[in-house]
């Protein structure tokens, strides 16, 4: 088959853990005619210029590739089910699923494409390609993602990969991300609360009750105190929801506790 035919503050959180790099332009210079592969509905292989497809074209398209498992391969892949899309998105490791939970964590964003499409040009004379990890669509624009361990972003061939594909991004006016391991704690609260992420479960009117109760802040071990007629499970289980959402925050640079300080979204 041809090639031409795959609780905080949420955006701090992203801009934090976002890592950006460059590479001299000695390196090779990118041609203009770069053009974009994806697949449609159906799977089928569209190919557009660059500079002309749309970020909603591109956000409605299948995985360019998929991933197979098999006994013994080295990375970790699999698939979560994203609140954002409603639906399954694949990742390709754990560091990927670690930017896909954060991706999911934000309100800014309302669409995730994972290996959304095949970006071609050609760079210092050869053909280049590159498959990014994700696409998402923000309240500031798309954003193009990919993941590296940090460890590897000094390696050569993907400092070069990323340099070129820096600038194929950005000219669009989207912003270009490379996206390392993010601060531990703050990835285990995201984690922690990622498992209250299904809206379906929690009981709207008892949602309504954590909110009015959550009206003047306070900590997290007091909001079921403030609820007596309600089960304590299942205040703390909407709190946390809620915080999932957004709708209210805490600092998530410190571990998720009973003294946790709450706060309503501005």
């Amino acid at each position: 088959m041809s090639l031409a035919c795959r609780v905080g503050q949420r955006h701090e959180t992203d801009r934090r853990v976002a890592r950006t790099y460059s590479v001299s332009s000695s390196e090779g210079s990118v041609a203009g005619g770069a053009a974009v592969s994806f697949r449609a509905g159906g799977r089928a292989c569209e190919r557009e210029p660059w500079e002309t497809v749309s970020s909603a074209t591109l956000a409605a398209a299948s995985p360019w590739r998929t991933f197979r498992w098999h006994r013994g391969q080295q990375h970790y892949s699999g698939v979560y089910w994203s609140a954002t899309m409603q639906d399954h998105v694949i990742y390709e490791s754990r560091l990927e699923l670690a930017r896909l939970l954060f991706a999911d964590f934000n309100p800014s964003v309302h669409h995730i494409g994972a290996q959304p499409f095949l970006l071609q040009v050609e760079v210092g004379g050869e053909l280049r390609r590159h498959i990014p990890d994700y696409l998402l669509i923000t309240d500031g624009g798309p954003v193009v993602v990919d993941v590296k361990p940090a460890d590897r972003l000094s390696r050569p061939e993907v400092a070069f990969t990323f340099a070129w594909t820096r600038p194929l991004v950005q000219e669009r006016g989207w912003r270009y991300e490379v996206w390392s391991e993010p601060e531990p704690v703050e990835l285990e609260n995201v984690r922690f609360l990622a498992g209250f992420r299904r809206r379906w479960l929690f009981d709207a009117g008892l949602l309504d009750e954590i909110r009015a109760a959550c009206l003047a802040g306070g900590v997290v071990g007091e909001v079921a105190a403030g609820l007596p007629e309600r089960d304590p499970a299942e205040v703390r289980a909407g709190l946390l929801h809620l915080l999932w959402t957004g709708e209210l925050v805490a600092d998530l640079s410190v571990p998720l506790g009973p003294a946790s300080g709450l706060g309503r979204r501005s």
